[in-house]
């Protein structure tokens, strides 16, 4: 079965909204790209190593504006854009997206269950200097094992059944936490448009605070 994902049409960075003014840092307006011409702007294809059969994504026109648009057929693959975004000068992140169909094996608790129709994922530099001494040696330790690995990192995504606004621990790792926007079938097929203060929501998470944001990624799985 084909599932077609329209995934993302605008992702950005904001100041809080008690700031005097109101500052926007644009990671991915979409809609500044024309239609069919490949790649958004500075987005890169993110693919993995033991899933040999990729995603494809392409620039549509989608009502007034110009989105991402994810084709998936039993392949796994993402965009990634580096960036360097301080969390506590510019904590709301937005953006838009849609799903058409939800994948039934999805649990965020497994490991055989960590795939979602979509999700955004953000991750956080290494600061070995804001890192505690028992932090820094797990980590040294993944990277051993798994190679380059980020120190922490936020999974926003559309799960099946969790309750919206869990935050979980990765079923791989606990550098990573997953974060619930949306879960079940109620929104499908419309397009929603999510906010989140991602440094409060890394400091529930991994209970210290948050360094630089380095990079934002969408990866999308059927």
């Amino acid at each position: 079965m084909i599932r077609v994902l329209l995934v993302l049409g605008a992702v950005s960075w904001s100041t809080p909204v008690w700031a005097q003014v109101d500052t926007v840092i644009e990671v991915g307006r979409f809609s500044a790209n024309e239609p069919g011409s490949g790649l958004p702007q500075g987005w890169k294809p993110l693919t993995f190593k033991n899933i040999p059969k990729s995603t494809t994504y392409e620039l549509v026109k989608h009502g007034e504006h110009v989105v991402v648009k994810a084709i998936s057929d039993a392949s796994a693959s993402g965009l990634t854009k580096e960036v360097k975004i301080n969390p506590k000068e510019f904590p709301i992140v937005r953006w838009q997206w849609k799903v058409d169909n939800l994948l039934k094996t999805s649990d965020v608790t497994r490991k055989d269950g960590d795939d979602y129709s979509a999700r955004l994922y953000i991750t956080f530099e290494y600061d070995p200097d804001k890192v505690s001494v028992g932090k820094k040696l797990k980590y040294k330790a993944g990277r051993v094992l798994f190679g380059d690995i980020p120190i922490g990192a936020i999974n926003y995504v559309w799960e099946r059944k969790a309750p919206v606004g869990a935050i979980i621990d990765n079923a791989y790792t606990d550098f990573v936490k997953m974060v619930v926007v949306e879960s079940g079938p109620q929104k499908l097929g419309i397009w929603t448009d999510e906010s989140r203060n991602i440094y409060e929501d890394y400091k529930r998470a991994f209970s210290e605070e948050p360094p630089l944001i380095n990079g934002v990624a969408s990866r999308h799985y059927d």
